[in-house]
């Protein structure tokens, strides 16, 4: 009995810790998609007020 006392023990002890490196990547995955989401908008600002994308040499791949 005080054996599978211990595993629970061990085994709460492991979920607890797997749960705050869950949050804490939860909070680092919204951080990073807000900073995504900003730099797509920005880039498309930038693009826009340029008049559009940049073509450098043929508008064909060399392959054609």
């Amino acid at each position: 009995m005080e054996k599978l006392e211990e595993q629970i023990a061990h085994l709460t002890r492991i979920v607890d810790d797997l749960s705050e490196v869950i949050a804490r990547q939860e909070a680092e995955i919204t951080t990073l998609n807000r900073r995504v989401h900003m730099l797509m908008q920005r880039e498309g600002e930038r693009e826009a007020s340029q008049g559009g994308g940049v073509v450098l040499g043929d508008e064909r791949p060399p392959h054609y």
